[in-house]
């Protein structure tokens, strides 16, 4: 993040993201298909609240203390840019391009050890259509990291999409 203007600027502010920032309501009046509208949508629809991310705790250094509540803080954003479900395998499949967008080592336990609890047609379409859509995606996007939301919420998500280089990841085309 040091390393990109935007990620700079997030690390100087540290803007948060919760039901005291982000107004739910105005977001819910912003045009079809921006980014707020977007996120306001998936978060009524799935019933979620920003405030349900826990506090990062055990981190003795500020910075990455902040970093490691960015992380989670966004992660909702990371399924509407994707267009994943918050189903179990939705939840995998975002855990697996998190994984390889941010590098963490905490998501590779999720995008790992998820997979346990999906079935076996689950875990082959995980296997053959996700995993590869998910490298195909997040070997050329931008550490999503580095996007500032809350100053984009009235810009469209194809833009926001198209400016991190991401794609929706498809849900397979064939019956499995």
């Amino acid at each position: 993040m040091i390393n990109h203007p935007e990620g700079q600027q997030i690390l100087r502010e540290r803007p948060r993201i919760n039901t005291h920032t982000v107004d739910m309501d105005l977001l819910a009046q912003l045009p079809e298909g921006t980014l707020g509208r977007e996120y306001q949508r998936f978060m009524t629809k799935n019933n979620i609240t920003s405030d349900s991310r826990a506090a990062v705790q055990y981190v003795d250094d500020g910075e990455l203390a902040y970093v490691m509540q960015r992380y989670r803080e966004v992660h909702d954003f990371y399924h509407c840019l994707l267009g994943m479900p918050t189903t179990m395998l939705g939840e995998v499949v975002v855990k697996w391009f998190e994984m390889v967008n941010t590098r963490f080592p905490m998501c590779a336990l999720g995008a790992f050890v998820g997979p346990i609890r999906l079935s076996p047609r689950r875990r082959r379409i995980l296997r053959e259509h996700y995993i590869p859509a998910v490298f195909r995606t997040a070997s050329k996007s931008e550490l999503v990291l580095n996007c500032y939301f809350e100053k984009r919420w009235e810009e469209p998500i194809e833009e926001v999409r198209k400016d991190l280089r991401l794609d929706v990841i498809a849900k397979p085309t064939q019956n499995r």
